[in-house]
């Protein structure tokens, strides 16, 4: 691997709030920016989480190491932690699925309550239920004290807006749940009145009034720019940049704030987006290589556009490089990119 100026890249300056999130089409680069700004900021002292949510995880492969559902410290030197959801696991914690992703528990109550049109339960796994134990898992972390900032890697962008749209969603579920439990408390009451017997325990609805006012912790803390920020990954193709544009839309329905935009896999020297990086990588013959001039084209078109489209946002270029971005090493110098 390309030897990097490792005490330079270690001051790289990390502007971000306690939760950055990477979102974008799949095979963009997402995991390579989320993993590179853990390093940073890791590197700069600040106790970080990196976070993968996309069921299909590469967050291990990049960063070089054995990664499970619960923190793990992937460099001795600096405090910079990984996790890689298991929705599977993280369903069934939830209480409203089982380990199949059907209805369980709370669940079971919930399904009862629904109207007939509103969601179908039979049994089956439900739509979104990955999503919702990204959420679950979110929400974990919002509360943990061990972090100071946690960086999340998140499916590509279909899963990713359901995702969103799930704090909304389990609010009104668990909010239906406690209209009925705390109806079925008070007719107990009463019988309990009647004919004596144990009043119901008033700490079966703890558990499920917390996940409520977590979900809208979570919420406010997503479209709060002060402690959020969505990045949106693209590479320069036009059509790439339309999506990206699309998805931005899609966000601000959210409430979302979008602060900056990554350009990935751009043709052009490592040294000319971040030239403290003192190492020789290889980069695209724009002089003598045709097809490198044509693609080099094409991305300035794009390129362009991104500007035009994502005017008033911080717009981030990555280089495209020849070997493939993974180890610390390598995500230190994507970092220093994203620091521009």
């Amino acid at each position: 691997m390309t030897e990097l100026d490792v005490e330079a890249v270690d001051q790289i300056a990390v502007d971000a709030p306690d939760y950055v999130l990477y979102g974008g089409k799949g095979g963009v680069g997402k995991t390579t920016m989320a993993a590179a700004t853990g390093i940073a900021s890791a590197a700069a002292g600040v106790e970080t989480l990196v976070i993968s949510t996309d069921p299909a995880h590469s967050l291990a492969d990049t960063f070089d190491a054995d990664l499970n559902a619960e923190p793990t410290r992937i460099d001795p030197e600096v405090p910079a932690y990984a996790a890689e959801i298991d929705p599977d696991a993280a369903m069934a914690e939830t209480g409203l699925f089982d380990e199949d992703g059907a209805l369980g528990g709370v669940g079971d109550l919930l399904g009862d309550a629904l109207p007939e049109d509103d969601i179908e339960f039979d049994g089956t796994s439900m739509p979104g239920a990955d999503e919702a134990a990204a959420v679950q898992q979110l929400l974990r972390y919002l509360d943990d004290d061990r972090f100071d900032r946690v960086i999340v890697d998140t499916a590509p962008t279909g899963h990713t807006l359901r995702l969103l749209e799930l704090p909304d969603a389990m609010d009104s579920m668990v909010g239906r749940v406690l209209s009925i439990k705390e109806r079925l408390s008070g007719m107990m009451e009463s019988v309990a009145a009647m004919f004596g017997g144990d009043e119901p325990d008033e700490s079966d609805f703890e558990d499920l009034r917390a996940l409520s006012d977590r979900i809208e912790r979570l919420r406010s803390t997503l479209r709060d720019p002060s402690q959020t920020d969505f990045r949106i990954v693209m590479v320069p193709e036009e059509m790439s940049v339309k999506e990206s544009r699309r998805l931005e839309a899609r966000l601000e329905e959210f409430g979302i704030p979008v602060g900056t935009v990554v350009v990935n896999r751009v043709m052009e020297p490592l040294s000319d987006v971040a030239p403290e990086v003192d190492a020789d990588f290889v980069a695209p013959n724009l002089e003598s290589c045709e097809f490198c001039q044509r693609r080099w084209k094409v991305q300035q078109g794009a390129l362009q556009s991104a500007s035009e489209l994502f005017r008033g946002h911080a717009v981030r270029r990555v280089p495209l490089f020849a070997e493939e971005v993974h180890g610390v090493g390598m995500l230190r110098a994507v970092a220093a990119c994203l620091s521009k």
